[in-house]
């Protein structure tokens, strides 16, 4: 595998003159796995479709390293793809699903035979060649239907919410098998559909954050967690507690305590949102101090969640297991440093 990246280029996609994808710019670098992260409806998946070849862009350009694939039928992108619901034949054994994309490209018999046991085998599911999909968990098929992705030995991988049916212990176990198969073939450009923030922040070297048909900002999950943009890409990157302050000379003021943190220039006066991650939040004096009312305290094995109602705005702390952990009603004291709070413009106050 030489391994080639995807980029889109203007790409905008319309049904009935709906426009589903919006002017599309995006690159993803030869051996990069890039997740197109977003609510329903935003433009992830018809992306994805674009990229194979399953949907007609109105306009703009798709492109696989450097071949313009517009206009080229799926078949002829020398693409690998797994959606959701897997997609296997159930009359056929696994060894021949697995073989099926390369009888289609007419790969000698023998070749082919190869190819399916290394997949098999690199999927763990060497032992279940002759086994029918009826015969398999939902796990084991949808390592089927990666094996099957990979015999064809494609530059780039599609993914389409593959793991979405499954439960969350056989999800946490594949994404540990995904990010083992992309470092056994680093060359390969994956892209992956998916509206779980947890699965692009483990997988993804990049993330893009769709909305409303537009991609709203790409960066590293390290940079979109403690960086945010907007408010948008913090709530849906993780948890935050995103509340209106109005700045001022040297912090912001939120429910009438003055607040440190960076106002990076923005005028005093004008209202802005801060976000603060809920684990960052602590329990009793400090520095910020904010006091509210506990509303609802939920614990989580390691952690207690505490909402809070500071001012008519619910602030989150995720906290480490409390041994007296507060009651609803009870007043509560909460805090968080000036560098672990990230002003943003103002938008939806999510509070």
């Amino acid at each position: 595998m030489s391994g080639s990246g995807i980029r889109f280029d203007g790409v905008t996609v319309a049904y009935d003159g709906t426009v589903v994808l919006d002017a599309l710019d995006l690159v993803v670098e030869p051996g990069e796995v890039m997740a197109l992260l977003g609510p329903s409806g935003s433009g992830k998946t018809t992306a994805l479709r674009a990229a194979a070849g399953f949907v007609r862009p109105a306009s703009g350009r798709v492109f696989l390293g450097d071949r313009d694939v517009t206009a080229l039928p799926p078949h002829r992108r020398g693409i690998g793809m797994v959606v959701q619901q897997y997609a296997l034949f159930p009359h056929m054994r696994v060894e021949d699903n697995v073989a099926f994309g390369l009888r289609a490209r007419k790969v000698p018999r023998a070749e082919a035979r190869e190819r399916v046991a290394e997949a098999l085998e690199m999927t763990g599911m060497g032992a279940y060649a002759r086994r029918h999909p009826r015969e398999l968990s939902g796990g084991q098929q949808q390592r089927v239907a990666i094996a099957r992705a990979l015999a064809i030995r494609p530059d780039v991988l599609l993914l389409d919410e593959p793991l979405s049916a499954l439960d969350a212990q056989l999800r946490s176990g594949m994404l540990a098998e995904l990010a083992r198969l992309h470092r056994e073939l680093p060359d390969v450009s994956i892209l992956y559909v998916t509206h779980d923030q947890g699965e692009a922040l483990t997988l993804a070297d990049r993330i893009a954050v769709m909305d409303r048909a537009r991609l709203k900002t790409c960066g590293t999950p390290q940079e979109l967690y403690r960086a945010p943009a907007d408010a948008f890409t913090a709530s849906f990157v993780g948890n935050a507690n995103l509340l209106p302050v109005t700045v001022g000379a040297r912090g912001v003021t939120l429910a009438g305590a003055e607040i440190e943190v960076d106002t990076g220039g923005v005028a005093p006066g004008a209202p802005a949102t801060l976000c603060v991650r809920p684990h960052l939040v602590g329990l009793g004096e400090g520095p910020n101090r904010l006091t509210g009312t506990v509303r609802e305290i939920q614990w989580r094995g390691t952690t207690h969640r505490l909402y809070v109602e500071v001012d008519g705005h619910r602030v989150m702390a995720d906290l480490r297991e409390l041994k007296d952990p507060p009651v609803p009603g009870d007043p509560v004291d909460l805090h968080f440093a000036a560098e672990d709070a990230v002003l943003l413009p103002a938008g939806v106050d999510h509070g």
